[in-house]
């Protein structure tokens, strides 16, 4: 596969922990020791200078804040401004002040994204930063939330991820999501323990055992379903359920591909709607499996079924949402204006839910 996508197993064992299908689990990360000890090793500092949090009366050594309390990425106007106005430098203080000057052509957006506090400390060395004065300019490291993909009924003490490991380059530097990368790297599996918390969700199932669902979870957006099928499969509910699924390539990237076409064979998966979309030479996604499904996705949801979304926002979700308009224009005969209002009451019921991400 050209993707890193794991199927992770958390034990929630003795923790008085509870989840239900639909929430999400947080994950406290920490950093990559090497940017750690790169940071220090750039501000000439051992770790145990003892610092102030963000916002915050905490104090902490460098070290320990740098490593599970601060998030190392995502600099802002306010440091290159600091660093600005401290160059010693006059050609560092002559970029810094290009990138402020020209903030209006996207220069210094483009910059930001680019760049970690690692790299602005390597790049302009001539600005004397105190740990303290990088603290203040750093945001909290905050939690990371992924949808659980288990059944209480099921896998009682444990809790499964499906997590795709992110993994990329900046500015010539090798990068990684800092949460999937201490999954997959730094946990040492039965030996690391993993601060987590149950996040509870608006993302459920229907208390109506007889209710349908419709499920379109391409990718890691498989996640909650896979735990829906199972909590159905154990609950015995009669509803039908229908799943879209889609990725890049049916024999690297079906995900759980064993587990869903057993319950298809059960009868618990109603109907299973695949798309690769790169098995053939035109790509194909869940909204074109939608449409060709257009007759009977409209009758499944003219007849109560719940409808539930779950992944990419920024791509996925929005063309999901452009179908389902167009299949209640087409299929229910409706106006623009008609479709709007049958889709906004859709969600005023509680009947089309999004996980999205």
């Amino acid at each position: 596969s050209q993707k890193e996508t794991r199927h992770f197993v958390i034990s929630i064992s003795g923790g008085g922990m509870h989840y239900t299908p639909g929430d999400s689990l947080g994950i406290f990360a920490t950093n990559r020791e090497a940017d750690v000890e790169e940071i220090l090793a750039r501000l000439r500092a051992d770790g145990s200078e003892k610092v102030q949090l963000p916002r915050s009366t905490e104090l902490a050594s460098l070290r320990e804040a740098l490593t599970s309390k601060l998030s190392l990425s995502q600099p802002t106007r306010k440091s290159v401004e600091f660093l600005a106005a401290k160059a010693i430098d006059p050609v560092e203080r002559a970029r810094l002040e290009g990138l402020l000057a020209h903030n209006a052509a996207g220069e210094l957006e483009h910059f930001l994204e680019n760049h970690e506090f690692v790299d602005l400390l390597a790049e302009f060395p001539s600005v004397p930063v105190s740990p303290r004065e990088l603290v203040a300019l750093m945001r909290k490291l905050m939690p990371r939330l992924y949808s659980i993909a288990s059944s209480p009924r099921v896998h009682g003490d444990e809790v499964h991820l499906t997590v795709a490991i992110v993994r990329y380059e900046t500015n010539g530097r090798q990068r990684g999501g800092v949460c999937t990368t201490f999954l997959a790297d730094r946990v040492q599996p039965g030996e690391t323990p993993v601060p987590v918390f149950v996040s509870h969700s608006h993302f459920g199932l229907p208390k109506a055992a007889d209710a349908d669902l419709i499920m379109v979870g391409p990718g890691t957006g498989i996640a909650p379903f896979r735990a829906f099928l199972q909590d159905r499969r154990a609950t015995r509910a009669t509803g039908r359920n229908w799943l879209f699924f889609g990725d890049q390539r049916r024999a690297s990237d079906f995900l759980y591909a064993e587990e869903l076409e057993e319950f298809q064979r059960e009868g618990l998966l109603t109907r299973l709607d695949l798309a690769f979309s790169r098995d053939q030479a035109h790509k194909i996604y869940v909204q074109n499996r939608m449409h060709e499904a257009g007759a009977e996705l409209w009758a499944w949801l003219q007849r109560g079924a719940y409808f539930y979304v779950c992944g990419d926002a920024k791509r996925m979700a929005k063309d999901v949402d452009v179908e389902l308009h167009a299949i209640a224009r087409e299929h229910g005969r409706m106006d623009e204006a008609a479709t709007v209002a049958w889709v906004k009451q859709l969600k005023k019921d509680r009947r089309y839910m999004r996980d999205v991400y």
